[in-house]
C-alpha cells in the first residue's frame, strides 16, 4: 500500500505540473493577443488615412469601426479612439480575440482535466476496492500458520478474491482436519505405549518365577539350569528397564509447543478475540459481552495467547447452552486475569480437576467430537508464558480464567 501511495502521489504531481504548463502557455497566448489587437488597429488606421475606409473582414481582434457621430459613444465593447485626417474613429476590439493556438490549448486543458478525473477515480477505486481489502486479507496465511483461524473466511463484497478466499478456506479446513488426525495419532500412540508397557509386565513376572524355580534347583542338571536362570533374570531385568523407559517417554509432553516471549498490550489480545468471534456469535444468536478493562502491557506470546483464548472460547461454544458468553477481567494488582464465563455447564465438580489433563474427556462430552487436548494445550502454553489457567464451577456456570504476567 505504501508503494501504491507513492506511485499515486508521483502521477498526481505529474498531472498538476502538466496543468501548470498548459495554463502558462494559455496565459502567454493571452498576452500575445493583447498586443495583436493594437497591431490590427494601427494597420486599419493607416488604411483609413490612405483610402478613407478600411476592411475588417479579415481582422481577428477588431470587431467594429465607428466614425464620429451620434452613436460614437454607444458601445459595450472595449475600444480605442484614433484621430485620423482630422476626424475621430472608434475601434471596437476584443482583447482575447480568437486564437487557434489558445483554442487548441483550451481543448488540451479540458482533455487533461477529464483524464485526471478518470485517473484519480480509477486509482481510488483500485485502492479502496482491491488493495485495501487485500491488505486486510494478507495476514490470513500468517494467522492460518499459527492456527488462529477457526471460523470460515468471509468473502468481500466485490468478490475479486473469490478463488483466493475459497482456497484459504479449504486450506483452513484441511489444516484443522490434519491437526485432528495428528492428535488422534498421538492419542493412539500414547495408548499403545501404555498398553504395551502394561502387557509386557505380565510375561516379565512369569519369567521371574521361572528363574526363581530354576535357581532353587527344581529341575535336573543343576549347573545348566542355574546358568539359564541367571540369563533369564538378566534379560527380564533388561526388558523391565525398557518398559520403564517406555512408560517414562509416554508421560512426557508429545506436542511441540514453542513460545516466543515478548510484550504486547491487553487491548491487542482482546481486539483479536472479539474480531474473530463477535460476528460468529451474532450469527448463532449468542450474546457476547466484553467487560471493561484497563489496558496494560503483558508478558508472553501474542499469537499463543490468542490460541489459548480461542481454545477456551471453542470449548464454551461446544459445551455451553449457547445463550451468553462473557469476557470479564477480575481485578488483580500482581497479574492480569482474563475470564471466560458461560452457562449450561453439565460437568460435575468431581471432574473439574481433570479437565486440563491430556486426552481426558468428561462424561458430558461423549456425544461431542473432540480430542481432549484443548485445555491441556492451554495450560502448557500458559505455564511456558509464566502464567496459569484454572476453572471454577458455580451451579451451571463455568468460568475459565487465564492469568497473564505483567510486563
Amino acid at each position: 500500500m505504501k508503494v501504491f501511495n507513492r506511485v499515486f502521489s508521483a502521477v498526481a504531481i505529474t498531472i498538476i505540473l502538466l496543468f501548470v504548463v498548459v495554463n502558462m502557455i494559455l496565459a502567454a497566448d493571452k498576452t500575445d493577443g493583447s498586443r495583436q489587437y493594437r497591431v490590427e488597429i494601427s494597420r486599419l488606421a493607416r488604411e483609413i488615412e490612405a483610402n478613407g475606409s478600411a476592411d475588417i473582414s479579415e481582422c481577428v481582434y477588431v470587431t467594429n469601426i465607428e466614425r464620429y457621430g451620434k452613436k460614437f459613444y454607444s458601445t459595450d465593447s472595449d475600444y480605442v479612439i484614433y484621430e485620423i485626417n482630422g476626424e475621430l474613429y472608434r475601434f471596437d476590439y476584443s482583447a482575447n480575440g480568437y486564437s487557434n493556438k489558445a483554442h487548441f490549448v483550451g481543448i488540451v486543458n479540458a482533455v487533461l482535466g477529464v483524464i485526471a478525473i478518470l485517473f484519480i477515480a480509477v486509482m481510488l477505486y483500485i485502492k479502496y476496492a482491491i488493495l485495501a481489502p487485500f491488505e486486510r486479507l494478507s495476514s490470513l496465511p500468517y494467522e492460518l500458520s499459527k492456527g488462529n483461524i477457526t471460523t470460515p473466511v468471509k468473502e468481500t463484497k466485490n468478490r475479486f478474491f473469490g478463488k483466493f478466499l475459497w482456497g484459504i478456506d479449504i486450506l483452513r479446513e484441511n489444516i484443522e482436519q490434519q491437526k485432528q488426525r495428528e492428535l488422534e495419532m498421538q492419542k493412539e500412540k500414547k495408548t499403545l505405549l501404555l498398553s504395551l508397557s502394561h502387557d509386557i509386565k505380565t510375561p516379565l513376572s512369569a519369567i521371574k518365577l521361572y528363574s526363581a524355580a530354576l535357581s532353587k534347583n527344581l529341575y535336573p542338571d543343576a549347573k545348566k539350569q542355574q546358568k539359564i536362570a541367571e540369563s533369564i533374570t538378566e534379560k527380564a531385568d533388561e526388558i523391565e528397564s525398557y518398559v520403564s523407559q517406555i512408560i517414562t517417554a509416554s508421560r512426557k509432553d508429545f506436542l511441540s509447543l514453542e513460545v516466543n516471549m515478548g510484550e504486547f498490550y491487553l487491548s491487542e489480545l482482546i481486539e483479536k478475540i472479539t474480531g474473530y468471534y463477535r460476528e460468529k456469535l451474532a450469527l448463532i444468536k449468542t450474546d457476547f459481552n466484553v467487560g471493561k478493562y484497563k489496558n496494560c502491557l503483558l508478558s508472553g506470546d501474542l499469537s499463543r495467547s490468542v490460541e489459548v483464548l480461542q481454545n477456551v472460547m471453542e470449548n464454551s461454544l461446544k459445551y455451553g447452552d449457547g445463550r451468553r458468553v462473557e469476557l470479564i477481567f477480575p481485578e488483580d494488582d500482581e497479574c492480569v486475569q482474563i475470564a471466560l464465563r458461560n452457562g449450561g455447564c453439565t460437568l460435575s465438580v468431581d471432574d473439574l480437576p481433570h479437565i486440563f489433563e491430556s486426552f481426558w474427556r468428561g462424561a458430558n462430552a461423549e456425544s461431542i467430537r473432540g480430542s481432549g487436548l484443548g485445555l491441556y494445550i492451554c495450560r502448557q502454553l500458559m505455564r511456558k508464558m509464566n502464567g496459569e489457567i484454572f476453572a471454577e464451577i458455580d451451579g451451571d456456570i463455568i468460568t475459565v480464567t487465564a492469568v497473564f504476567a505483567r510486563a
